[in-house]
């Protein structure tokens, strides 16, 4: 088992900036990618970002260039910088990491956090 507490999310005016973290605990050896999604009410849930254990990152196109994913494999900890926000960033934002045998992938979420960008 995983588990994993966000921290870091509020309001914001657009163009201002947030910095998201996940701190994950428990069966972390096993954790392959750390990522953030995202979801506003009536939409599914979007992949904004994603940091692979040797620091490979992949972003959606909607925050290329705005939001950077890094994480510190010591303090099993993934972080968000988002700058540059934008009202259509607000949602709720949650992580994710999983863990992969050779039959099952096994996802855990974060309890999601608030980030809402005025205009």
């Amino acid at each position: 088992q995983v588990q994993l507490v966000e921290s870091g999310g509020g309001l914001v005016q657009a163009g201002g900036s947030l910095r998201l973290s996940c701190a994950a605990s428990g069966r972390v050896s096993a954790i392959n990618d750390m990522s953030w999604y995202r979801q506003t009410p009536g939409k599914q849930r979007e992949l904004v970002a994603s940091i692979t254990r040797g620091g490979n990152t992949n972003y959606a196109d909607s925050v290329k260039g705005r939001f950077a994913i890094s994480r510190d494999n010591a303090k099993n900890t993934v972080y968000l910088q988002m700058n540059s926000l934008k009202p259509e960033d607000t949602a709720v934002y949650y992580c994710n990491v999983y863990t992969k045998t050779i039959l099952t992938r096994k996802d855990y979420w974060g309890q999601g956090t608030q980030v809402t960008v005025s205009s």
